[in-house]
């Protein structure tokens, strides 16, 4: 395979007409330059530049090569450039995002709004996440996943927090947990709702209450925090939800569960290929800033 370094080596000789200042210009020395002149007239098989006087002169050959070689060195250039930041503005993409309902319905409308100001003729494609597959992204049918981050996801996806968040008791308005403390014994007497994306029965919360010898009785089981919010609301069951999702619902009583359970991290993940991309950047930084506190 051609050295394809000898295409700048080439375009600077015919620029210049001269093995020395062809050679300054690359900082090489005249030696090394003539060498490399060798190699173009051994790989083209023609002379490409001839003594004529105290200077070199183009061949016919070198005459015709001279704009193609000019024009492909510059585009190559231009594709090896650093990003630049760019217009949103005048920037026409659909990004796809994979998250939950209840992210969309807690921050949806502000990250719309934030990207509407910039760049009006970006669109979002919102798919909602039934698991935590990571290959919707290597695949780039996702540019960007939402969710509580999974110490398994593998090292080919970036990850960025987003915010923190814990898990809180909601009912409805007038429910009896709404009265009072609301003590182990009162939360575990209940019935309640569990999400599970994977139909389990259950999680976290009851490890942690057979880990102080209680148990709850878990009525019924769905698979995303907005639906556990929406019968709550209409129900005498308990629901166990992530606190910034429930910050605007006053027709629902939030209280903080009798037990101690880990804080978690909800994030964003993107393939490594879109990392430096100047649009994918600006989105994230969207984001962040929707998501901040």
């Amino acid at each position: 395979m051609p050295d394809l370094n000898l295409l700048i080596t080439l375009d600077v000789l015919l620029a210049e007409g001269s093995v020395e200042r062809a050679a300054k210009r690359l900082h090489l020395s005249p030696s090394a330059m003539s060498r490399a002149l060798a190699r173009l007239r051994h790989t083209t098989g023609d002379p490409l530049l001839v003594r004529a006087g105290r200077g070199l002169v183009p061949t016919p050959h070198a005459l015709a090569l001279r704009e193609q070689v000019s024009r492909l060195v510059q585009e190559a250039q231009a594709a090896l450039r650093p990003a630049q930041a760019v217009d949103m503005a005048q920037v026409e993409r659909t990004f796809t995002l994979r998250t939950s309902e209840e992210f969309i319905e807690c921050f949806g409308a502000a990250l719309l709004r934030r990207i509407a100001q910039e760049a009006p003729d970006v669109r979002l494609r919102l798919l909602s996440k039934t698991d935590k597959d990571t290959a919707p992204l290597r695949d780039a049918r996702v540019d960007l996943d939402i969710g509580v981050v999974d110490p398994s996801a593998g090292p080919e996806v970036l990850t960025q927090a987003l915010f923190r968040d814990r898990l809180v008791g909601v009912v409805r308005n007038g429910h009896p947990l709404s009265r009072g403390t609301v003590s182990l014994r009162r939360y575990a007497e209940g019935q309640h709702l569990y999400v599970s994306r994977r139909g389990q029965d259950r999680g976290q919360i009851d490890d942690a209450l057979q880990a102080l010898g209680v148990t709850r009785q878990i009525h019924t089981i769905v698979a995303g925090f907005a639906t556990a919010i929406a019968l709550a609301r209409d129900t005498d069951l308990i629901a166990s939800v992530p606190e910034r999702y429930i910050a605007q619902r006053n027709e629902l009583f939030c209280f903080e569960l009798p037990l101690s359970l880990p804080t978690f991290s909800v994030a964003m993940l993107w393939h490594p290929r879109l990392d430096a991309d100047p649009a994918h950047r600006w989105l994230r930084g969207c984001l962040r800033e929707v998501c901040g506190p």
